[in-house]
């Protein structure tokens, strides 16, 4: 009889191991996916999550892991500032590229061409060869009629949309849990849908989507799917404490996202990513982009290894 052992078990054998196989067969988490040959996304790590270390050493970090790229963070406390990006974006690309990865994604806080660093971000960004970015996110003023609102933000996006164009770059919107523009996914559509997809879509956050609706995220895919051109991907389970109900990010495959039923979609609507990995759950501040951790950097390097593998093993080739 073939021995059985736990998801935990098997991640940890894999981790050693640094390999798919031969493990993969006594695997729960591979049960459902023939053993991979290769991989129909990319995966990039999103450099939140090593913050903790300089251009150079993230670089390596993420290659050695065996990301595809890195998903910079060019915001106000991210890996590179705003005010600097002129001369530190160069660099960051740089070490990136220099250690195998691709650097085509950032992710900053852009919502409109009047703020101050808006244009040195796209045009940098264009200059390196970077194809998208994600958004900052829009919120709704109390006491406003939200259609209002909505046509205001599409109003916005839409110098933005112009800016893009002008720059060659892809502008990403994300779905975030909560209350702001965009959680219900539904009105990202009704911001972006008039928008060609070339220059502003949205990047859909399967987890963020699936808090907001256990069943209906699958509309909202398939809602934006024309408009995605990228993903951001993690997982979360609903937490009881004292009698009330919170979201609690969990390792990939822990939680409540059905991966099975997203990559299939993702198949069905031919959106091919690339995905960016997030790491929300604690990781002595890593999870929060801290520039100084509170753990081992081998605890957050061994997450980060365990994560990919199990995205890949949902995400493989059959």
């Amino acid at each position: 009889m073939q021995q059985k052992i736990s998801r935990r078990q098997c991640l940890k054998m894999l981790g050693k191991t640094g390999a798919l196989l031969p493990v993969a067969d006594l695997c729960p988490l591979f049960k459902k996916y023939s053993p991979p040959t290769a991989f129909r996304r990319e995966i990039h790590i999103f450099s939140k999550h090593l913050q903790w270390l300089d251009y150079g050493e993230m670089a390596k970090t993420a290659a050695s892991i065996g990301f595809d790229g890195v998903d910079l963070t060019v915001r106000p406390k991210g890996h590179v500032l705003p005010e600097n990006v002129e001369t530190d974006l160069p660099k960051a690309v740089e070490a990136i590229r220099k250690a195998g990865l691709k650097a085509e994604l950032i992710t900053t806080s852009i919502t409109n061409t009047q703020a101050p660093h808006t244009e040195a971000i796209l045009k940098t960004a264009s200059a390196l060869g970077i194809k998208t970015y994600r958004l900052g996110w829009l919120e709704y003023e109390a006491g406003k009629p939200i259609p209002e609102q909505l046509e205001a933000f599409k109003k916005q996006l839409a110098e933005l949309a112009e800016m893009n164009q002008h720059y060659g770059l892809h502008g990403a919107y994300q779905n975030h849990a909560g209350t702001g523009v965009g959680a219900a996914l539904w009105d990202t559509w009704q911001m972006i849908h008039e928008f060609d997809p070339r220059y502003l879509g949205a990047r859909f956050d399967v987890r963020h989507a699936m808090v907001e609706g256990m069943h209906t995220w699958e509309l909202g895919l398939k809602l934006l799917a024309p408009h995605i051109r990228s993903l951001d991907v993690k997982d979360f389970v609903w937490a009881e404490t004292d009698g009330k109900w919170s979201v609690e990010n969990v390792p990939i495959g822990q939680g409540a996202v059905d991966f099975g039923r997203y990559v299939a979609l993702l198949d069905e609507l031919q959106l091919d990513g690339p995905m960016t990995l997030h790491l929300e759950y604690p990781l002595g501040g890593a999870n929060n982009g801290a520039s100084q951790i509170s753990v081992p950097p081998e605890q957050v390097i061994k997450a980060m290894q365990e994560d990919l593998i199990a995205l890949r093993a949902f995400d493989s080739a059959k």
